[in-house]
C-alpha cells in the first residue's frame, strides 16, 4: 500500500514533463500544446527512505523493496471542464478515482511555452480548477437529492443518511468552499467518502518554477503558499525541468552533485514524498531479515493487524501477535538479535496502533 496521486492542471504548466521525471518514463507525451495527454497515465516509483537502507545493511539483507507510491498524469483541464469542455467529464472521473490531489502550477515566465490563459497566474489558475471541482460536485449532490427524498419519505435509513450529510456539505458548495471543511463526525466519514466528491480531497500545490528560482522560490509561488496556508494545504517548490535532469543521471552521487551545483538538499520527489504522507496521514513499518529488507504503508491509527493484512490478508485473520522492535531500538543494538538481547523486542496485541517505524514479525494461525 502506498498513495495514489492524481496529477492535474491547467494545460502547458508542466505536468507531464514533472510525471516523466517522478517516474523515469516517457510514458506520458510532454508537448507545448493542450490535451497530449488524453487518457491518464499510471506510474509507480519506490519511496526513498534512508532507514531502510540501514535496516538492510544491519541485517544483510540480500534484496531492498521500498514501499510503492502512484502517480496518476490526468489530462490538462479547462474552464468549463465541469460542463464537459475540453474532455471535461472524462478528466474529471480520473480525478474522483484519486486518493489525493497534486496540482501542478506554472510559476515561471518562458515567452516559448504558451498558457491557455495568454498569461502567468497561478492563483486565477487554481481558482479555475478548484471551481470546476466545486461545480461538478455541486451538480453531482444536486442530482441525487429528489431520488434520496424519495426514499426517505419510504424510511430508507441509508437514504435518510446520505441526505444529513448532503445537507452539511450542500451550503458550502453553494458558497464556494469545498466539502473537506465540512463537520463530518466519525459516524458519518462512511457516508461521506461515499458521495467521492473532488472537493473532499486533500490537495498539494506543486509551485513549478525555473531551474533559477528553485532553491529560492519567486513572487508566485509565495502567493500560492500563501493561499494553501489560507486553506490548510500543503505546497512546495520544485522545478520539473531540474527533475528531468536529475531523472536522467544514474548515479546517486552524481545527482547529489548536480543538486547542490544549484542550492538544493534533496529533489523534487523526496519533497512531494514528504509532503504526500503528511496529507494522508500515512507512516511505514519493515519487516527485515535476511531474505529481504521491505518498507510497508499504513494509514495513521491502523492496529497491528491492520498492518499485518497490508502484506497478506491471512496474517490480519490469524493474527496471534507482532513481535516489534522500534526503528531506533533496532539500530542503537546493531540488529534484531541485539536488540533481543537488551529486551527491546515487544510482544505487541491487537490493540497496538502502528508508530512510523517500527519494524515488524507477525505470528499467525489460520
Amino acid at each position: 500500500m502506498g498513495f495514489n496521486c492524481g496529477i492535474v492542471g491547467l494545460p502547458n504548466v508542466g505536468k507531464s514533463t514533472l510525471f516523466n521525471a517522478l517516474t523515469a518514463t516517457a510514458a506520458a507525451q510532454a508537448a507545448n500544446y493542450p490535451f497530449c495527454t488524453i487518457e491518464p497515465n499510471v506510474g509507480r516509483v519506490g519511496v526513498p527512505d534512508d532507514r531502510l537502507d540501514i535496516l538492510a545493511k544491519l541485517a544483510n539483507s540480500q534484496k531492498i523493496i521500498a514501499t510503492q507510491l502512484e502517480f496518476v498524469d490526468i489530462a490538462g483541464l479547462v474552464r468549463g471542464a465541469s460542463k464537459g469542455e475540453g474532455l471535461g467529464n472524462q478528466f474529471l472521473g480520473h480525478i474522483r478515482s484519486v486518493d489525493a490531489i497534486l496540482h501542478v502550477l506554472r510559476c515561471f515566465e518562458d515567452d516559448d511555452i504558451t498558457h491557455v490563459d495568454g498569461s502567468v497566474d497561478p492563483i486565477r489558475d487554481l481558482t479555475t480548477i478548484e471551481t470546476e471541482l466545486l461545480l461538478a460536485d455541486l451538480e453531482s449532490l444536486e442530482k441525487r437529492i429528489p431520488n434520496l427524498e424519495k426514499r426517505a419519505r419510504g424510511n430508507d435509513k441509508e437514504a435518510k443518511e446520505h441526505l444529513d450529510v448532503i445537507q452539511k456539505v450542500l451550503p458550502l458548495l453553494q458558497d464556494g468552499k469545498p466539502a473537506k471543511i465540512a463537520k463530518i463526525d466519525a459516524t458519518e466519514k462512511g457516508t461521506f467518502d461515499q458521495l467521492q466528491l473532488l472537493t473532499s480531497k486533500p490537495i498539494l500545490y506543486v509551485c513549478n518554477v525555473s531551474e533559477q528560482e528553485a532553491a529560492t522560490g519567486n513572487a508566485f509561488a509565495a502567493k500560492v503558499i500563501e493561499y494553501a496556508k489560507s486553506r490548510g494545504d500543503s505546497s512546495v517548490i520544485i522545478s520539473a525541468a531540474i527533475e528531468a535532469e536529475v531523472s536522467s543521471l544514474n548515479d546517486p552521487a552524481e545527482q547529489q552533485e548536480f543538486l547542490q551545483a544549484l542550492g538544493l538538499k534533496e529533489t523534487g520527489l523526496r519533497q512531494v514524498i514528504k509532503a504526500g504522507y503528511g496529507l494522508l496521514d500515512l507512516l511505514t513499518f519493515f519487516t527485515i531479515g535476511p531474505k529481504e529488507a521491505r518498507a510497508w504503508t499504513v494509514h495513521k491509527g491502523a492496529k497491528a493487524p491492520q498492518a499485518a493484512g497490508v502484506i497478506h490478508t491471512d496474517f490480519e485473520r490469524g493474527f496471534i501477535c507482532a513481535e516489534t522492535i522500534s526503528y531506533q531500538d533496532y539500530v542503537d543494538a546493531g540488529g534484531e538479535q541485539g536488540a533481543k538481547n537488551i529486551g527491546k523486542l515487544r510482544q505487541e496485541g491487537r490493540d497496538y496502533l502502528v508508530q512510523d517505524g517500527d519494524i515488524f514479525h507477525f505470528r499467525f494461525n489460520v
